[in-house]
């Protein structure tokens, strides 16, 4: 490809703003659930970690992930993980939103 973009780039669900949006989120996951304990290594962050990453890898199951990543996240608040105004809740919302949209759109 002489556009400079890799073939997988060229993909349709890349250029999904739900996909994009869900990538910040994986990162912020990963960013967020770095200080956490290490006890937490195989539970809580593992969990999350993993439920963050399944939304973009599969975006037509995204939004069980989402319910999956948001109970995790808040038992990281009720943990004293994290604060329940941290903007990964934000980015949660956002790419819930999207997805519904992509749903409904894909309905139609």
């Amino acid at each position: 490809m002489g556009n400079g973009k890799s073939e997988a780039e060229s993909r349709g669900h890349y250029k999904l703003e739900a996909w994009k949006l869900s990538m910040e989120l994986v990162r912020n996951v990963y960013r967020l659930t770095q200080p956490f304990p290490k006890e937490e290594m195989f539970g809580l962050t593992s969990q999350m970690r993993r439920a963050a990453a399944s939304i973009p890898s599969n975006i037509a199951e995204a939004r069980g992930s989402l319910s999956e990543l948001e109970t995790q996240l808040l038992i990281a608040v009720d943990l004293g993980y994290i604060k329940k105004d941290d903007h990964v809740f934000h980015l949660l919302d956002r790419v819930s939103r999207l997805i519904t949209g992509l749903h409904k759109t894909v309905r139609s």
